[in-house]
């Protein structure tokens, strides 16, 4: 029986350079960075979330043929690809927090049916959406 997400992939042209942006803007932690022959296999994660990790998965590893990576590329490289979504507490707060970070925000915090909700990119060009849930929302009424 599946329990859950344990680790999502986000794509990344240099893996060091993407684990420092989570973990000095976002405030992750590193849960694994492990040589394994020629690759590098390096996970983060929010302090208060064990059980989910993102994989930083780098364009040119093994596993990609060069079609598919040249492609994947060229996604992250236009900002299309969407990595998902950071709950928050206070999703003013940490825009304010991380903007004078020096993350990128692609939308300033906003009024949502959902909560509040502000977008941003990592240092590849993915975009999350970091978002504080109303307190009203009743996802079983709201959504079906």
């Amino acid at each position: 029986m599946i329990l859950g997400l344990g680790i999502t992939t986000v794509w990344t042209f240099d893996q060091q350079r993407t684990m420092a942006f989570f973990t000095e803007k976002l405030d992750f932690e590193v849960r694994d960075d492990v040589a394994m022959g020629d690759m590098k296999w390096i996970t983060v994660g929010a302090k208060d979330q064990p059980g989910v990790e993102l994989a930083l998965m780098s364009l040119d590893g093994p596993g990609l043929d060069p079609e598919s990576a040249e492609a994947l590329k060229k996604l992250v490289s236009k900002g299309v690809l969407g990595a998902g979504a950071f709950r928050t507490d206070d999703c003013r707060g940490d825009y304010e927090t991380f903007k004078a970070r020096g993350v990128e925000f692609l939308q300033s915090p906003q009024e949502r049916p959902y909560g509040i909700e502000a977008i941003f990119r990592d240092d590849n060009g993915n975009w999350y959406s970091l978002t504080e849930r109303s307190e009203e929302l009743d996802f079983s009424k709201d959504f079906g």
